[in-house]
């Protein structure tokens, strides 16, 4: 049977909300929301938060989740990506304690809200087809970028083109479908991280997330009052 862990990156640093990631919301610490989704889980087996933080990694104990190492302050820079502090963890867990997990889901902090069974749906996904690498959660874009455009210069050239045709004045239903990562969740299998460097490899299947009232992404003051509004109105609808 597939061992799952959770991995919880939360560093120190931000800029537009100092200490975001245990900034409160609705009462509680922000990370404290990935956190009791990864527990409320019963195919995750550990709950693991990845930070640079001292008080970060108290709170993250506080609400349940494990924080057996210190991420190395060089992997929790503004321009880190994700693969070298995942490297750094799955290693960390080898090197130290002997163990490693088939499977990785990421829970960022800074997108607290997520449906029900999103974790327990996306490791099946994964366990059901050998070949795949990872699973990215994605919803339809607010707008395409086959509308889109980009400037050259002095003009306006399209972001992406189709052949022959003008994309940007073609009806949406006429588009190619496209989505974006929401940042909602992501399944990763441990030997894509450690054997093809990197986070998704080759083949990513996607879970879609049908409503947008999800996607909710902490970047400023604001996001944090929109998302206090809905957890005050729809806080029965919610698995926290």
């Amino acid at each position: 049977m597939a061992v799952a862990i959770s991995l919880i990156p939360a560093r120190g640093g931000s800029k537009a909300i100092p200490r975001k990631n245990i900034v409160p919301l609705a009462g509680k610490p922000l990370i404290a929301y990935s956190i009791e989704y990864s527990l409320n889980c019963s195919q995750v087996e550990r709950t693991i938060v990845s930070t640079d933080d001292p008080e970060i990694a108290e709170i993250a104990r506080e609400y349940g989740a494990e924080v057996p190492f210190i991420r190395p302050a060089e992997l929790a820079q503004d321009d880190t990506p994700d693969f070298p502090l995942f490297y750094h963890a799955l290693n960390w867990l080898i090197q130290n304690e002997e163990f490693c997990p088939d499977l990785i889901v990421q829970l960022r902090p800074t997108t607290p809200l997520r449906p029900p069974g999103m974790i327990e749906k996306a490791l099946q996904m994964l366990k059901n087809d050998d070949q795949a690498d990872s699973i990215r959660s994605v919803r339809e874009p607010p707008s395409s970028p086959y509308k889109m455009w980009k400037k050259t210069d002095t003009y306006l050239t399209p972001f992406v083109k189709l052949e022959d045709e003008e994309s940007y004045n073609l009806p949406r239903q006429k588009l190619p479908e496209v989505f974006f990562h929401d940042g909602l969740l992501d399944v990763i299998r441990a030997s894509t991280i450690l054997k093809k460097k990197s986070i998704n490899g080759d083949k990513i299947l996607p879970i879609t997330t049908e409503n947008s009232f999800w996607v909710v992404d902490i970047d400023n003051p604001i996001d944090l009052v929109m998302v206090e509004v809905f957890l005050k109105h729809n806080q029965k609808n919610l698995s926290i």
